[in-house]
């Protein structure tokens, strides 16, 4: 899709919350917005209303993050993206080995959006 975010490449991880919806507003804008999914985690027949809505002009890719490989093919993606967008919860991202500092060793120009509900302490 044309756009001015047409040569944004972003990867979005984190399937609730403000993640999802700032995903889409950068693919309508023309940004490469690539969703990572746990395997076997939307199925089309039980997916909610708003599946479609949050998930539009994105492409995506089922990803086991707890396995060495599924970290490693994220961090591939991570080294070729513009923008990584995360709405996990407080450390789960360090823990996988995705957070802030150690995707932006391999790609300094990075750009990092932490994007929770309540913040980095809770509600």
């Amino acid at each position: 899709m044309a756009g001015p975010l047409c040569d944004v490449k972003v990867l979005e991880f984190g399937a609730i919350g403000p993640t999802p919806f700032a995903g889409a507003y950068l693919g309508d804008f023309g940004a490469d917005v690539v969703r990572i999914d746990r395997p076997g985690d939307v199925r089309p027949n039980t997916a909610p209303p708003e599946f479609d809505f949050y998930n539009r002009n994105k492409r995506s890719i089922a990803l086991d993050l707890k396995s060495e490989d599924g970290r490693a093919m994220a961090c591939q993606l991570a080294a070729r993206a513009d923008v990584v967008m995360e709405g996990m919860r407080p450390g789960v991202m360090e823990r996988l080995g995705l957070g802030p500092e150690q995707l932006q060793a391999a790609n300094p120009a990075l750009v990092y959006a932490r994007m929770t509900g309540w913040g980095q302490d809770g509600p």
